[in-house]
């Protein structure tokens, strides 16, 4: 029994290491394709607008009530220690540092992720990347490299926007609401967010999350079986996958930008 278990996790381990190596080179032939993508605008722009746009709606209302929330349990708990006027910091970093990178990226794993790998996956099953191959035309810097490159611009970008919008809904709760002084809330918040250790970090885990979320949804895509059953299953490992990874990486990242704070 002993062996047949050790024989399990052998083969599990290898196989995991396995996908691991073809999914690395997956990658590794992404980046070769990037070059090609800045001489075809038009396939960026056409990928921006799927895994980017159409994300919008869905990051500005999560930022919305995000910011909204936190304002208000924020000064619930300030208010008992008559520090209520520093409910502008609470939020912004709360936001900058954490909740805009990271609800983001699940946000787009959940949304334009689980999108890219059922579509790569369907035209999988469809033999639509054999027909390309067959008349000599790389698959992956035609289809595959102009969706990572659009989804490592759009991420970033949207983390930007659910800070912006946080920050002010938090600022409307706290404001128009529960009656912080504008001048302590903007003013405090001016005095100990920092653009390079606040914003800028929180701006880089949302490009790191951005390549790590496209990779495992391309690369579940591609790798997925070509059946119904197999495309459904790659979806699901997808957004599995990516919501561990970015939490994952979330905690390494916060480790290495804020242990000195």
């Amino acid at each position: 029994m002993i062996s047949g278990a050790l024989q399990q996790v052998g083969a599990v381990t290898l196989g995991m290491l396995e996908r691991l190596g073809r999914a690395s080179i997956f990658l590794f032939n992404i980046l070769r394709g990037l070059p090609i993508v800045v001489l075809r605008p038009a396939l960026l722009v056409q990928s921006l607008y799927s895994v980017g746009v159409l994300s919008l709606l869905i990051i500005l209302f999560s930022a919305l009530f995000v910011g909204m929330v936190i304002s208000l349990l924020g000064y619930v708990t300030l208010v008992d220690f008559g520090a209520e006027q520093s409910l502008g910091v609470l939020v912004a970093l709360s936001i900058l540092r954490e909740l805009a990178p990271v609800l983001t990226a699940l946000l787009y794993s959940g949304r334009a992720g689980s999108a890219l790998t059922a579509e790569i996956g369907l035209m999988k099953a469809t033999e639509q990347l054999a027909s390309i191959e067959m008349m000599a035309i790389d698959p992956v810097r035609r289809i595959i490299a102009p969706r990572f490159a659009a989804g490592i611009i759009a991420v970033p970008l949207l983390t930007l926007m659910f800070m912006v919008v946080g920050i002010y809904s938090g600022y409307l709760i706290g404001s128009g609401w529960l009656g912080v002084d504008d001048g302590s809330f903007w003013s405090q918040m001016q005095s100990k967010v920092q653009w390079q250790h606040d914003i800028l970090n929180g701006l880089l885990k949302g490009f790191i999350f951005g390549i790590a979320v496209n990779w495992i949804a391309l690369f579940e895509g591609y790798d997925a079986m070509p059946t119904s059953e197999g495309v459904a299953r790659a979806t699901t490992r997808s957004v599995v996958y990516s919501a561990l990874v970015v939490l994952g990486l979330d905690f390494v990242l916060t480790s290495l930008m804020f242990a000195e704070v």
